[in-house]
């Protein structure tokens, strides 16, 4: 059938784009340094039932659109059928239009399931629901077979410090799967003191991980210490924390004690405690990350789970999170004057939610490289509510105009899906329109090879280089 929307120069809008994309980014392989892949299922190389399973479950993107256009929550992450969830979507999808879950869910059923010539709808939702799950029974679409099919180099996922990593042990000893799939830790449990019952019972997990008894501060850090040993060993070679944002305080080490024995003793903390608890933690995990050599990276602007009831209903990551309004600039600067006054600012990836703060990340990204690693402090890419066209090129520009975009280590899915993998094409192809659009105004040169490297060293090289990993 004669393609009718995801053509061969989708998003390509002149023909310097054109020869950008098919000459220099197509093709490419992918390092996703951060998802939230499940690596059991990597482990395991799951074979997915059918297209909800492989493609609805979990996404609240596709959940968040369907409740506006007034579908059901048992449609959604209810008890209603695999098939009565994906016809639900099916139906909605004529009405996502000018959204980017659109442009999404077209390119994925084309790259995936050679799905060309049809829209999906709820009239061709049966015949395309055939067709998938007939591919999905065949080899080559498991979990790890995606992988390989996708080009996929390493993915890093997004992993509690008590996780044991045996997982990630069972991927690594089995030489006939090429794709490195690594642990990133992620330790937002060891800063929420909100709750002195949550955070004991938190400790508590941690104590048995790292078989240090949890008696006070000194062996606290001493049982972080041996799990951040333990994840390096494993191949992690980055952190990151999920901030609504940097809440650094001063505080002394007395109080970073004292803190401490009140918490661990179940009292709860007043707001300045908290403050001063949590302002420690991310400087000693950033030393920690310095020590080795890691990239840290902070998830800045995210109002969480703002609907309780539905909280309540549906539980967390099922799509009623926002973007939040926080002071970021100042506190983060103070953080990593702190750090880098110490001589343990590590490399750092900052990513924000809210687009009115790019230009100030942006611009804070450039108050501190230091010569010692190209690119070393990152502004990362357009996530989660920017993960889309005008968000992708926001960035772009903000990090064009205040420092350097040919530094910059380029997309990551941030996702749980395995259907992910063509959100790297789509910012591939939004990049080389970016510079194409640049090229035929002749404010970029119109040297083809110039500009070519420059698209694939944002697109592969630079985070080979950066994060360096064993590929």
């Amino acid at each position: 059938m004669t393609d009718i929307f995801i053509t061969e120069d989708f998003l390509l809008q002149n023909e310097k784009s054109v020869e950008l994309y098919h000459a220099y980014a197509e093709g490419l392989p992918i390092i996703d340094y951060h998802c939230h892949l499940p690596p059991r299922e990597v482990a395991e190389d799951r074979r997915f039932e059918n297209l909800t399973r492989i493609w609805l479950a979990g996404d609240h993107y596709k959940w968040r659109l369907m409740r506006a256009a007034g579908v059901e929550e048992r449609l959604c992450t209810g008890n209603a059928s695999d098939w009565e969830k994906f016809h639900a979507w099916a139906a909605t999808t004529p009405r996502t239009l000018c959204n980017p879950v659109y442009h999404w869910t077209h390119l994925e059923l084309k790259r995936y399931f050679g799905i060309s010539g049809r829209l999906l709808n709820g009239q061709t939702a049966r015949d395309i629901w055939e067709e998938c799950n007939a591919k999905l029974a065949s080899s080559g679409f498991s979990a790890r077979g995606i992988m390989d099919r996708m080009k996929v180099k390493a993915a890093c996922t997004t992993d509690d410090p008590t996780d044991g990593l045996e997982h990630h042990a069972a991927i690594a000893a089995d030489k006939s799967f090429a794709v490195k799939v690594y642990p990133a830790f992620r330790p937002d449990k060891a800063l929420a003191v909100e709750s002195s019952e949550t955070f004991n019972a938190w400790l508590d997990r941690l104590q048995s991980a790292a078989n240090v008894e949890i008696r006070n501060l000194v062996t606290f850090i001493e049982a972080l210490h041996k799990r951040h040993d333990f994840f390096h060993k494993m191949g992690c070679r980055l952190s990151d924390h999920g901030l609504e944002t940097v809440p650094w305080t001063d505080y002394t080490e007395a109080e970073f004690e004292r803190i401490f024995r009140k918490v661990r003793g179940g009292a709860a903390l007043a707001p300045d405690e908290i403050a001063k608890f949590k302002s420690a933690m991310l400087e000693e995990f950033a030393v920690l990350d310095a020590q080795r050599g890691w990239t840290q990276q902070f998830h800045l602007g995210a109002l969480r789970n703002v609907n309780s009831r539905m909280l309540k209903l549906a539980g967390p990551d099922s799509g009623f999170d926002t973007i939040g309004d926080f002071e970021i600039a100042r506190p983060l600067a103070r953080l990593l004057d702190r750090l880098d006054s110490r001589g343990m600012l590590p490399k750092t990836i900052l990513y924000n939610l809210n687009p009115r703060d790019n230009m100030a990340l942006a611009a804070m990204t450039g108050s501190f490289q230091d010569g010692s690693a190209s690119g070393k402090i990152q502004f990362g890419g357009g996530w989660w509510f920017l993960d889309q066209k005008d968000g992708m090129e926001d960035q772009m520009r903000a990090l064009s105009n205040t420092g350097l975009l040919s530094c910059f280590v380029g997309m990551t899915t941030d996702s749980r899906s395995f259907m992910s993998y063509p959100r790297h094409e789509y910012f591939r192809r939004i990049l080389c329109n970016f510079l194409g659009g640049q090229m035929q105004k002749g404010l970029l040169p119109d040297d083809m090879k110039l500009v070519g490297r420059l698209v694939r060293d944002v697109c592969f090289n630079n985070a080979a280089r950066y994060f360096g990993f064993e590929i």
